[in-house]
């Protein structure tokens, strides 16, 4: 804003001003959300709650924060995102990008899919619901519609490929700490539950509730 500009808005009634400058900060935050980039396939809608500055990288300080938002302790969540940073970073990584090799392109994400899951995601990172329900037809045997731990092994053992040891290893990780952190209070991880996941909506309310209990 200019001297001109400045001693006009000075020169206004407080009871005109205050709405003005407020009228200023509305607009310079939609400009910024509006800059926001807008992600279209489930897998990168998932991966987008962690980018709290909306640029596009996920970097490890981000997923470390997110996974404490939603409720990991300290140390599990430092752990973590060691291993998915460190995996899925360089998979994800542009040929002329000069950020850290953690740093996770969302963009890319799809790169990033592993071996040996359930096939919920195709190569692009699109939801196959079809695949999704599949895991509650052929596992869910105690209740309809939910798992319990035993059942989600037994899902994660069927999907195992041969010799993809990275694939086993991340599919236990993932389905884990789904698990643990959004597991009802019978020990089942209900279908409702497990698909808001996919997109990444049930971060957010991990979050508000970890928030809530004081985490």
């Amino acid at each position: 804003m200019g001297a001109t500009g400045q001693r006009r808005l000075s020169s206004l009634p407080a009871a005109a001003a205050a709405p003005l400058l407020l009228l200023l900060v509305v607009s310079s935050w939609s400009q910024a959300a509006a800059a926001a980039p807008v992600w279209t396939t489930a897998l990168e809608k998932h991966v987008a709650f962690f980018d709290t500055d909306n640029d596009g990288i996920v970097s490890f300080s981000e997923t470390e924060q997110g996974l404490r938002a939603i409720g990991l302790g300290a140390i599990e969540a430092a752990a973590s995102a060691t291993l998915i940073n460190g995996a899925i970073g360089p998979k994800t990584r542009p040929e002329n990008a000069t950020t850290s090799r953690f740093d996770i392109y969302i963009a890319n994400i799809h790169k990033g899919i592993h071996g040996s899951d359930s096939g919920s995601y195709d190569a692009q990172g699109r939801f196959v619901p079809a695949k999704f329900n599949d895991i509650f037809a052929k596992y869910a045997k105690v209740k309809p519609n939910a798992l319990n731990e035993d059942e989600l092994g037994e899902m994660r053992t069927a999907n195992r490929k041969e010799g993809d040891f990275k694939g086993w290893a991340a599919s236990k990780a993932e389905w884990g700490m789904l698990y643990s952190l959004a597991k009802d209070k019978d020990g089942f991880l209900q279908k409702d539950t497990a698909r808001s996941v996919y997109d990444g909506s049930l971060f957010a309310k991990l979050a508000k509730k970890a928030a809530s209990s004081g985490n």
